[in-house]
């Protein structure tokens, strides 16, 4: 379904079913519908080995709710799954509830990742695909982490990761990449943050990604340019002339089977990729790859392409982890009218990624 380089021959047999834990999230969002609906697709059921994690009375207890509905899209039974059964107590259980996210909700949809992670580091999985959480949950639980991501990276004892986006335009067939250089962060952070080393860390990452994950050994990368029109030689902000173009430089010559674009401004990098996405005229080589310097100039026009069918891809694990590029939709929980789209392409990314490593690994 994605693209992958068609000259790189992967030596695993396409057979081969990818062993994947599917954590639903926390309970009280979309989660757990958008899995029951993703597995209830023959394609997805029987071409994967998935194993749901997951409170087993939790997921039963959805099921029959959005089962009694009727009109529904398939629903596949939690009887016909393979769940590990990560049990909560009574009076946690208690204060679950569809539609809210609480402490008792994030601690659950912790204990379900924490699980996940534990076993696939073990090796009974090659890979995970989370459902979302509530990072507010998360805290009044007690967890303080920014997100899904980097208790990934704690747990594996890596310092390297970041967040790529991947979707597959159902236009054109074209594969958008987009990473984020920084993440989770207040805007007025965001400057003081980005520097030379990190650069070349998010690149580094990048790079192995595109070699690894999608057999693309040569290719193109678009940057952004931190500030409006790129500084604008300095009238707009002077991050560009201070370190981002003379970084670029040293890149480029250390890079040679890269070509690195930028810093673009950002208002026009995405103008081709939204052409690439649509079909809308003639686009000459699309990059590879493009790396946003914060969240929301990457995900903005990530989601307004791909809002259903985005895969948030954490690089850098020693394992595969995709996610939807969804929240947990609190508000439309229980009303059976979430879409399962980003959650499909996100077990198909993740098994195709893991058919690609194995093979990289030959």
């Amino acid at each position: 379904m994605y693209q992958l380089n068609q000259n790189q021959t992967v030596n695993t047999p396409q057979k081969y079913r990818p062993r994947l834990a599917l954590t639903v999230g926390d309970p009280g969002g979309i989660g757990t519908e958008v899995i029951l609906k993703a597995l209830a697709d023959v394609e997805i059921g029987h071409n994967y080995d998935l194993t749901v994690v997951s409170n087993k009375n939790l997921l039963q207890e959805t099921y029959q709710q959005l089962s009694s509905m009727g009109n529904l899209l398939p629903l596949a039974d939690p009887n016909l799954l393979k769940i590990i059964d990560v049990t909560v107590d009574k009076e946690t259980a208690a204060q679950i509830n569809l539609g809210t996210g609480n402490a008792a909700s994030g601690a659950a949809s912790f204990a379900y990742m924490d699980y996940a992670i534990a076993q696939t580091l073990a090796g009974d999985f090659d890979g995970i695909v989370t459902g979302p959480i509530a990072k507010s949950a998360w805290k009044a639980a007690g967890y303080n982490y920014p997100g899904q991501t980097e208790l990934l990276a704690q747990k594996s004892s890596v310092d390297r990761f970041g967040m790529l986006f991947v979707a597959r335009s159902p236009y054109t067939g074209w594969t958008l990449r987009a990473l984020l250089a920084t993440t989770h962060l207040p805007l007025r952070q965001v400057a003081d943050t980005l520097t030379p080393q990190l650069l070349t860390q998010k690149l580094d990452l990048l790079v192995e990604c595109l070699e690894k994950d999608f057999g693309i050994t040569s290719g193109r990368i678009a940057i952004a340019g931190l500030n409006p029109h790129s500084g604008e030689q300095g009238q707009l902000g002077t991050e560009e002339l201070d370190w981002l173009i003379p970084w670029l430089e040293s890149e480029r010559q250390k890079r040679p089977n890269f070509q690195l674009d930028g810093p673009i401004p950002p208002d026009t990098m995405w103008v081709k990729p939204g052409q690439a996405w649509y079909g809308n005229g003639v686009v000459q080589h699309p990059a590879d790859a493009y790396l946003a310097m914060y969240h929301d100039q990457g995900l903005i026009p990530v989601k307004l392409m791909a809002f259903d069918r985005a895969v948030n891809t954490s690089i850098g694990l020693p394992f595969v982890r995709t996610s939807p590029d969804h929240g947990t939709a609190f508000d439309i929980a229980g009303k059976g009218i979430a879409d399962a789209t980003s959650m499909k392409e996100a077990i198909v990314l993740a098994a195709e990624l893991v058919r690609q490593r194995l093979g990289w690994q030959k």
